[in-house]
């Protein structure tokens, strides 16, 4: 198995699980959305809370050119450790929200746990 569909599988597989938590208040879903054609990975909310509606993403991902983008990490705790710990390399996880060229972590991180 090459790389990027290794890397896919343990994005899906991260996100899979963040899909599992239940929102500590209202009536709020988490959607998963794979588009391995794409290389395109989210987790979206949908629902209603105190009379207000709640949409929107809570992690977006893209995996392209043997590199897995994190456009958008919304979690309280960042989903790094758990793309590490799935298995993923340092040196190919990026943090597209860091800067216009996008930044990758530092290559001596690790996997804490």
């Amino acid at each position: 198995m090459d790389t990027t569909t290794t890397d896919r599988d343990i994005v899906k597989q991260v996100i899979n699980r963040y899909a599992q938590f239940v929102p500590s208040h209202g009536q709020i879903r988490l959607d998963t959305i794979f588009d391995d054609e794409q290389g395109r990975y989210a987790l979206m909310q949908v629902g209603w809370d105190r009379g207000h509606r709640v949409k929107g993403n809570l992690i977006y991902i893209t995996v392209q050119d043997d590199k897995v983008w994190i456009e958008y990490d919304g979690m309280e705790q960042s989903i790094t450790q758990d793309l590490l710990k799935g298995g993923i390399a340092p040196e190919r996880i990026f943090l597209s929200f860091a800067s216009e060229s996008g930044s990758p972590i530092s290559p001596k991180l690790e996997y804490v746990g």
